[in-house]
């Protein structure tokens, strides 16, 4: 098997058991019905909202290793389809982390927002997938067996789970022009936010980072009024430096 076919394997690998994981987990809060399934649900998909501002406010203004040229990258005034540029792209993410390639992902996507919507689904979602959805998916599972969760708690978790594990997908989504139906659907019914909500944020850099359904976007605006009050999250780490 080649290089990139096992690659491919493992990813869809996790993607499968995240789904069946997941499906368990619904599973589980259709045999204990309860009141508060919905509200418990409402309040995870905040959550999720809240943690998807939080993190985008956060990378947009973590400054990028110093020293690595990445401003090469984020000037680049040619097509970025060229062998000059390509090249340098490898060079210079092979220099960084994945973590540092996130944070200059974050940055990269405000002058270019439709490169966020042309990222494929791994590259969206595989880290948070690997870091918490899948770990919370199954531990969510186990607790059907060993302790159930109360019913709200259950659905929160896993409202939270779901939300969480797409957010970067979601945010991808207000950068398309042509999404799947069910990304219509839950925008319709006030899950997702519109293009033109997230707008806001585009316009300014300085408000309105949740990019799930955008609920918590109040808070976070006041949690970043205050961190900007004291003196953090400065302008100078909206952009790579030399």
């Amino acid at each position: 098997m080649r290089q990139n076919e096992a690659g491919l394997s493992w990813r869809q690998a996790l993607l499968a058991v995240f789904f069946a994981s997941s499906v368990a987990n619904l599973a589980g809060l259709a045999l204990h019905p309860s009141w508060w399934i919905a509200p418990g649900m409402i309040a995870g998909w905040y959550v999720a909202d809240l943690a998807s501002g939080l993190v985008h406010m956060y990378m947009d203004y973590r400054p990028c290793p110093p020293g690595k040229r990445l401003n090469d990258l984020f000037f680049y005034t040619g097509s970025r389809e060229s062998d000059e540029y390509q090249t340098m792209l490898r060079e210079r993410m092979a220099s960084i982390n994945a973590f540092e390639r996130l944070v200059y992902d974050f940055k990269n996507h405000h002058p270019r927002p439709l490169a966020l919507g042309r990222r494929g689904l791994w590259r969206l979602i595989g880290s948070t997938l690997i870091v918490a959805g899948l770990p919370l998916s199954m531990a969510l599972n186990l607790s059907w067996v060993v302790w159930p969760l109360p019913a709200g708690l259950a659905a929160a978790v896993f409202a939270f789970t779901l939300g969480a594990s797409f957010a970067q997908l979601f945010h991808a989504s207000l950068h398309r022009d042509h999404n799947p139906p069910p990304i219509g659907l839950m925008r319709r019914l006030g899950l997702l936010m519109t293009p033109a909500a997230h707008q806001l944020h585009h316009d300014t850099l300085k408000q309105d980072f949740a990019t799930n359904c955008g609920w918590s976007n109040p808070l976070v605006n006041r949690v970043f009024a205050l961190l900007r009050e004291r003196g953090y999250l400065d302008d100078a780490g909206l952009e790579p430096s030399s």
